[in-house]
C-alpha cells in the first residue's frame, strides 16, 4: 500500500449491475480480501481504494460501488463522473441480471467517457451447478460490444484480482499511449479535457513515457 503522496495516477473504476449480483463483495474481496456472507444492501455510494504497482508506476485505484442505489434507479451522473473503467457485473445463476447488461451499458455510456475500459463480469461462478448463462454466450456478447470479459467468484476469490488488474492494465495502456505527463487530465478523462481534474487526479508523473 502506498501513501497518498507516493502514487503516479488515480484511476476511478465503477461497479454497475443489478442488486444482489455481488458487487459489494467483489469490492471488499479486491480491496480488503474479505467476504461478508451477511452483506446487506445499503443506500448510498461507497468506495474503497487499493494501490497497485504496474509497469514501474504506482497507481491508486478508486473502486466505487452503487451500494443499493441500482434498485431505486437513483444513480446520477455524479457516480460516473471521472470514471475511466467499469465492471458490469451479473450473476451467472440469475438470467435476469444478465438480460439487464445492455441497459446498464447504455446508461454507462450516456453518463461516462465513451473511451473508458469496460469489463463484463459473470460473478458467482462457484455456483456452477446453478448456472443459467453459458460463459460462451456472455463472452460473445462482450466481444460484440467491445468489452473485456471474465467470470469471477467473490466467495472463493477466483479471478477477482485478475479482473480488476486486467481493467487497470488496459486503462494504464490507454493513458500511456497518449504520452501522459504530469498535470495531464487524460489520466482520468480518456477522451480529453472535458472538466477539471482534482489535484489527486493530476498526479501523472511521466512514469510511463517511453
Amino acid at each position: 500500500m502506498g501513501s497518498d503522496d507516493t502514487y503516479n495516477f488515480v484511476f476511478k473504476v465503477v461497479l454497475i449491475g443489478e442488486s444482489g449480483v455481488g458487487k459489494s463483495n467483489l469490492l471488499t474481496r479486491f480491496t480488503k480480501n474479505e467476504f461478508n456472507h451477511d452483506s446487506r444492501t445499503t443506500i448510498g455510494v461507497e468506495f474503497s481504494t487499493r494501490t497497485v504497482q504496474l509497469d514501474n508506476c504506482t497507481i491508486k485505484m478508486q473502486v466505487w460501488d452503487t451500494a443499493g442505489l441500482e434498485r431505486y434507479r437513483a444513480i446520477t451522473s455524479a457516480y460516473y463522473r471521472g470514471a475511466v473503467g467499469a465492471l458490469l457485473v451479473y450473476d451467472i445463476t440469475k438470467h435476469v441480471t444478465y438480460e439487464s447488461a445492455e441497459r446498464w451499458l447504455k446508461e454507462l455510456y450516456d453518463h461516462a467517457d465513451p473511451h473508458m475500459v469496460v469489463m463484463l463480469v459473470g460473478n458467482k461462478n462457484d455456483l456452477e451447478d446453478m448456472r443459467t448463462i453459458p460463459a460462451e454466450e456472455a463472452k460473445a456478447f462482450a466481444e460484440t460490444n467491445g468489452l473485456m470479459f471474465m467470470e469471477t467468484s467473490a466467495l472463493d476469490s477466483t479471478n477477482v484480482e485478475a479482473a480488476f488488474i486486467d481493467v487497470l492494465t488496459a486503462i494504464h495502456r490507454k493513458v500511456a499511449s497518449r504520452q501522459v505527463t504530469r498535470g495531464s487530465i487524460s489520466a482520468v478523462t480518456l477522451s480529453g479535457p472535458t472538466h477539471p481534474a482534482s489535484e489527486a487526479q493530476q498526479e501523472g508523473r511521466g512514469c510511463c513515457r517511453s
